[in-house]
């Protein structure tokens, strides 16, 4: 099983060449303020959040970010102990994104 912090550019690399789900772990107002293409928002602080990440498939591979690296580095723990086989998080968040110009939506 892969769960690892990876950096920006390699996280960028991920989301280009390969098949991965793209969750964005913050609050509906930061997702709506603008977000990474093709994301899915499953609010962190939301009481269902475990439930809500539990129910998608564990086989599939998943890049995960929010606004730091914090909350998504806790996701990513917690998907791994639900038997997530690949996770990968973005160690800065969507911060490091924005400074190396990457596009959001």
């Amino acid at each position: 099983m892969k769960h690892l912090d990876i950096d920006t550019i390699t996280f960028k690399e991920h989301l280009e060449n390969d098949a991965y789900v793209l969750l964005d772990v913050r609050t509906p107002e930061e997702f709506s303020d603008g977000h990474l293409k093709n994301a899915a928002n499953i609010n962190f602080h939301n009481d269902t959040f475990e439930e809500e990440i539990d129910e998608l498939d564990k086989r599939k591979k998943y890049l995960v970010y929010c606004r730091s690296g914090n909350r998504s580095r806790q996701a990513m723990f917690l998907m791994r102990d639900l038997g997530f086989e690949e996770v990968y998080n973005l160690e800065r968040g969507i911060i490091d994104w924005k400074q190396n110009n990457f596009p959001i939506e």
